[in-house]
């Protein structure tokens, strides 16, 4: 019987060492990108969209919506860098319609992408959406939150789902309030969204304090704002990590002067990423690392800055002049580690 005992823990020993050696690691991404107004040309009478027709102030035309459309599939493939992204979000899309004609009237239909969206209560109509391959990511579940019953904004997207048939990945996608009418007097309503996504985040890690948490998005805020520091409670510090705690990902490049949009010749960080701490563990299924998270910053995505120095985001408008470009904001990414036994 001794044997017998002895015989089945070293068995056991070496089953477990050799489930660690065999352990495959791959690498996934998740991306987001801010499109800049993403319409097609028709009139929506429920929303203010009348600027983006043939008619309207900006001459929005088929052929340039199909430019645009065009020029978002390259960017997403060419972010993947040899494997599209497993994981999109997008904001400033008008419809399911744009979003259709992206992911089935481009070379992105031979990915398959799946779609998550609704219709926002936003006043010109601009959503937040998901784009998911089905391959790597198998979605459970999906809502859509109001970011408060005071003001219509953009709703607060949310996906959960089995990552690379490992493990849980719960994903949120943000399009915060902007500035427009001065920080300070928006900041409330950037406030109001920072504090619903806060209650989300929470009413998960209280019930699973390990869950695997990424939250995405344009916040219209830098990493060190009072909405993501004070509201949200976005750790800095990647020192000592807790798994309870959320943790902000552009920080550090935001302080080396890198930023995602530039304003008045500065470069500001406000396309945001943040992990539950649980996926800054490397022993973890699905994890990640502070310098994982980097700008996609493709030379054909800037032009040069007349007014300042060096270059800036080539965008779709320059006032209401069609200047031919993609994004006024550069996509960002996060690499992403899967364990395959």
């Amino acid at each position: 019987m001794k044997f017998l005992l002895k015989y089945i823990i070293i068995l056991i020993i070496f089953l477990k060492s050799t489930e660690y050696v065999n352990a495959q690691i791959s690498q996934f991404r998740a991306m987001f990108f801010n499109t800049e107004n993403y319409f097609d040309t028709f009139d929506d009478d429920k929303t203010l969209d009348n600027d983006f027709t043939p008619s309207g102030s900006y001459h929005w035309t088929w052929k340039k919506f199909l430019a645009k459309r065009d020029a978002l599939a390259k960017i997403i493939i060419a972010a993947g860098e040899g494997k599209v992204p497993s994981i999109v979000g997008l904001c400033e899309i008008e419809n399911r319609f744009v979003l259709n004609q992206l992911v089935n009237e481009t070379p992105l239909a031979k990915f398959n992408y799946r779609i998550v969206h609704r219709d926002s209560p936003d006043s010109r109509g601009i959503d937040v959406a998901l784009l998911y391959n089905p391959a790597d990511f198998e979605l459970l579940y999906q809502n859509f939150y109001a970011v408060s019953q005071n003001f219509k904004t953009r709703e607060i997207l949310y996906a959960k789902g089995i990552f690379c048939g490992v493990d849980t990945l719960h994903i949120f996608v943000n399009h915060f309030p902007s500035k427009r009418g001065g920080a300070k007097t928006s900041e409330p309503r950037r406030i109001a969204a920072a504090s619903e996504l806060k209650r989300l985040y929470d009413s998960i890690i209280n019930t699973n304090n390990n869950a695997n948490i990424l939250i995405m998005g344009d916040f219209n805020d830098t990493p060190n704002s009072d909405p993501v520091t004070k509201i949200l409670q976005a750790k800095n510090n990647f020192d000592k990590i807790s798994g309870q705690n959320l943790y902000n990902l552009a920080l550090s490049l935001s302080e080396k002067g890198e930023g995602t949009i530039k304003f008045q010749g500065v470069w500001e960080f406000i396309d945001l990423m943040f992990v539950s701490g649980n996926m800054l563990d490397d022993a973890n299924k699905i994890s990640c690392t502070q310098s994982d998270f980097k700008i996609f910053n493709a030379s054909y995505l800037f032009e040069k800055d007349k007014a300042y120095i060096g270059a800036k985001p080539k965008r779709t408008f320059t006032g209401m002049k069609y200047n031919g470009g993609i994004s006024d904001h550069l996509p960002v990414y996060i690499q992403l580690s899967v364990k395959n036994k």
